[in-house]
């Protein structure tokens, strides 16, 4: 016999069953020992009538079915049992409305039995034992969703013709500057990870890719320890030849997003109202556009007084935007435009006629920036006078500065990180919840 999953065996007929998985709880009672018993998939209740008290002249029948009893009433929870048994559909039963009586139990990795961790565990203390803490049903579906939006961004970029590139983490020099990286030895010089694939992306350009997308590992030495940053995080880029404009990046963010959250939808969007109270809907597009300036006009209107003094808006200017954009536009997302030069990278095309504004956008998802893209500057000498006015030597830049030397269409991509956007999705407090293993600055381990 083959063993089935826990959620393929409500459509099967009353008969014998295999099943394996650990042990959530056991319910020992005189008479009859109840164990839920949970896989990958779900959670089924298994009974047996529990044999006691054996007297001298038991048979051999009854000799296995005591053996059997103890072994039941000694389970420890996370215990990896297989069983074999009856199945039977029973509309008393609460969990599914099926059981399966037990024939034969194998314990094939016995737990220990102090589990280190608790329902009412910190976060922290749960990050510690995260295998443990990955058994929640609740963690299974994070990571089935994240499954089905990554392979529904895919699959967008797939059917539009996008080349999927591979890009390396290792870099000779800074990607953007020299701030938020982390350095490392490499053989006989220095190398450093890196913090988004940005100049190799947009190397694809040149070299007649057209459109190119990656989903892959990020890093930044960024010592914050808020509930949205890591110093490992998954990164989702993607860069198109021939933009008019930031719009036509906007455009294709949007469009999908659109796609990926229907997929969830469609997948997990009753389980995801039951686990977190979310109603997750697939958003309509075009998403709401509001320039900068007019941002920080319809947040001060609103009272509030942004503290930073760069002119970009702070968090809670963020929260404040959105709440006046799903009030006024019904949209959970917002993309923030126009974004002043000082607070933007060189390589941003800055306005035609204005050179104080980019052709660059934040998108703004529930409240959050999940993401920053723009129209790129594809002229060299204006990107070599941009560096210098960052205080970059173009110098450092030459192997970047190579790729618009020998003919580059006008073109604009964007970057987004994985784990916030599905923290956002669920409406969960930190991307510690959203990522399979963090990494931040006081973490390292498991």
């Amino acid at each position: 016999m083959t063993r089935t999953l826990i959620a393929h065996l409500s459509p099967l007929p009353d008969g014998p069953v295999e099943v394996a998985g650990w042990v959530e709880t056991v319910r020992d009672q005189k008479k009859v020992q109840f164990v839920i018993l949970r896989d990958e998939t779900g959670a089924v209740q298994l009974v047996n009538p529990a044999t006691r008290d054996l007297g001298e002249d038991a048979s051999d029948a009854e000799r296995a079915a005591a053996a059997l009893t103890e072994t039941i009433g000694g389970l420890a929870h996370g215990t990896m049992v297989r069983v074999s048994g009856d199945l039977k559909h029973d509309e008393r039963v609460k969990l599914g409305g099926l059981e399966v009586k037990i024939g034969s139990l194998t314990v094939e990795s016995e737990a220990l039995p102090e589990t280190p961790i608790a329902e009412d565990s910190s976060l922290d203390k749960r990050l510690d034992w995260r295998f443990l803490d990955l058994r929640r049903p609740e963690a299974n579906l994070i990571f089935r969703v994240q499954t089905t939006f990554e392979h529904a961004l895919r699959t967008y970029f797939v059917d539009n013709d996008y080349i999927e590139i591979h890009t390396p983490k290792l870099m000779a020099s800074a990607s953007e500057s020299r701030a938020e990286l982390f350095e490392l030895g490499y053989f006989e010089g220095t190398a450093y990870l890196a913090q988004s694939p940005q100049f190799f992306k947009q190397m694809a350009q040149p070299a007649g890719f057209g459109k190119v997308f990656e989903i892959a590992p990020a890093f930044r030495a960024d010592p914050s320890f808020t509930s949205r940053h890591a110093t490992e995080f998954t990164s989702i880029d993607a860069e198109i030849s021939w933009v008019a404009s930031h719009e036509d990046v906007m455009r294709m963010h949007e469009e999908a997003l659109a796609a990926a959250l229907g997929a969830v939808v469609a997948k997990h969007g009753a389980a995801i109202e039951e686990a977190f109270g979310v109603a997750l809907a697939v958003p309509s597009v075009p998403f709401p556009r509001i320039p900068l300036a007019a941002a920080r006009r319809i947040v001060a209107e609103g009272g509030y007084e942004i503290p930073r003094a760069d002119g970009d808006l702070d968090p809670e200017a963020e929260r404040r935007l959105s709440a006046w954009v799903k009030a006024n536009h019904g949209s959970d997302f917002v993309f923030v435009t126009d974004y002043d030069s000082t607070i933007r990278p060189f390589y941003h095309m800055r306005h035609e006629g204005d050179a104080s504004l980019t052709n660059s956008y934040d998108l703004l998802f529930n409240g959050v920036e999940i993401s920053t893209g723009a129209q790129r500057e594809h002229r060299v000498d204006v990107l070599i006078e941009q560096a210098r006015e960052k205080g970059l030597e173009p110098e450092e830049l030459e192997f970047y500065l190579d790729f618009f030397r020998y003919g580059v269409p006008p073109h604009g991509g964007f970057g987004m990180g994985l784990a916030r956007v599905l923290m956002l999705m669920l409406g969960l407090s930190s991307i510690r919840e959203t990522t399979y293993l963090f990494r931040g600055p006081t973490r390292l381990t498991p």
